[in-house]
């Protein structure tokens, strides 16, 4: 699971409401499919880009992601390797373009059972629960200091 870090969160957010608000969503383009409209907000490249380097390999972000191979210097393993140092990981590349995370669907409740992969809004969907499961993470593991007795008394 991505690391639960304000920069990861915040590129959810972001690709979510990118695609919430009109950035090209298509599914079967490397580009501006799920994982493609990720891409472009952690690495900062078009979808053009993206796509075409993707196209020097085989198969969709899935297969991809599958053959990915850190010392290639294949192009879209360097995107990949890009939204791994990021804080992502390969399983949630594979999860987010099918939409398939089971901790993200358990989120939704009988959500879940109605997302499709293809269709945007059930991506902005997921990637908002995303979202707020990494932030849920980040709030649980915070730890408050304590103090002394003699602290506490000097105040009461």
């Amino acid at each position: 699971m991505a690391k639960a870090s304000i920069e990861v969160i915040e590129a959810l957010k972001k690709t979510a409401d990118s695609i919430e608000n009109g950035s090209p969503y298509m599914w079967g383009h490397m580009g501006s499919c799920n994982c493609g409209n990720l891409a472009q907000i952690v690495t900062k490249r078009t979808k053009a880009e993206i796509h075409a380097y993707a196209m020097q390999g085989h198969g969709d972000w899935n297969e991809q992601v599958n053959h990915y191979c850190g010392q290639t210097q294949m192009p879209i393993d360097l995107i990949i390797f890009e939204l791994l140092t990021f804080g992502f990981t390969t399983d949630d590349l594979k999860h987010l373009e099918k939409l398939s995370d089971p901790k993200i669907l358990e989120g939704l409740g009988d959500k879940k059972y109605t997302l499709s992969h293809n269709q945007k809004d059930d991506v902005v969907v997921y990637m908002k629960e995303w979202a707020k499961m990494l932030e849920n993470q980040m709030i649980e593991n915070i730890i408050l200091p304590t103090f002394k007795e003699e602290y506490n008394q000097m105040y009461v």
